[in-house]
């Protein structure tokens, strides 16, 4: 299957590697997330039964956040990280693995409400549910926001 191909090409390569590197939600790296969000991906659409590009679904889900730093630091070009970052990925993305016109509006509009790209594409959509779902899940279910509630409960 030529998305189980994609899928290994990406996870395996080098620079995506250097995800594992960058926190991106609580205690999730960008590549845990990453991950988390293809496979959320394909769940939502096989639920609901949506006839869609697996190879596009997987390879934009793998790719829309390959920023490839850590948005934490305070630096100059992460200040709006949360609308800049998906044309820095679709850069990366686009550079290293090459992108379609899909999986370009997939990245850049994976951040929806947030920015100005509209998703285009039920694969664009899907993603920009997934991404939502699985940050607040990470978010939920840091240690760090577990401590806190419980502070919060005593």
């Amino acid at each position: 299957m030529e998305e189980i191909k994609i899928y290994n090409e990406i996870i395996n390569n080098e620079m995506f590697k250097q995800e594992m590197d960058y926190v991106q939600h609580g205690d999730f790296s960008v590549y845990e997330h990453s991950l988390y969000v293809a496979n959320t991906c394909l769940v939502i659409a096989k639920r609901l039964k949506l006839n869609i590009d697996r190879e596009s679904l997987i390879k934009g889900a793998l790719l829309h956040d390959y920023f490839l730093y850590d948005w934490h630091e305070k630096e100059d070009y992460h200040k709006l990280h949360g609308i800049r970052h998906p044309k820095f990925s679709r850069d990366n993305a686009k550079r290293d693995f090459g992108l379609s016109k899909k999986e370009e509006n997939m990245i850049l509009s994976h951040m929806f409400p947030l920015g100005k790209v509209l998703p285009k594409y039920k694969e664009s959509v899907i993603l920009c549910i997934a991404d939502k779902y699985c940050a607040t899940s990470e978010i939920l279910s840091s240690n760090k926001v577990l401590k806190k509630a419980k502070s919060w409960l005593i």
